[in-house]
């Protein structure tokens, strides 16, 4: 357990610091963090605001089969005396969902992805 917790605080603090530091380097002003944060917290979802649909897709299809697979996969070792698999699983889901997200950003930065309000109602913009 407390090698779960470590895990899991390092990457906080690995987050925090990539994160001042990709602020830091922002010159124009876009809203890149929306599909960033989107796609860390459901992955896909970043891509798919990005209109990416194909790797969205993919990205969720992965963070699904981390979920199933790690959970059988958990389940089998557990009965052969291997208590760490539900760890190991939210470690993997954890750094998938963090690659995810820092692809979406990227992305979004590229095409100076804004999110905006107009006379019509909410507006979603790239700039290419």
């Amino acid at each position: 357990m407390q090698k779960v917790l470590v895990l899991v605080i390092v990457t906080i603090g690995l987050l925090a610091v990539m994160a001042t530091g990709v602020l830091a380097q922002s010159v124009s002003k876009t809203d890149a963090w929306v599909p960033g944060l989107a796609s860390f917290l459901i992955p896909g979802l970043g891509q798919l605001l990005n209109d990416q649909m194909d790797k969205a897709i993919i990205h969720f299809g992965v963070a699904i089969g981390i979920s199933v697979g790690g959970s059988l996969i958990s389940n089998v070792l557990l009965y052969n005396g291997f208590w760490y698999g539900y760890s190991i699983t939210a470690a993997a889901y954890l750094v998938w969902s963090v690659y995810s997200g820092i692809d979406a950003y990227n992305v979004a930065k590229e095409q100076g992805f804004t999110l905006g309000m107009t006379g019509d109602g909410l507006t979603l913009a790239y700039n290419f």
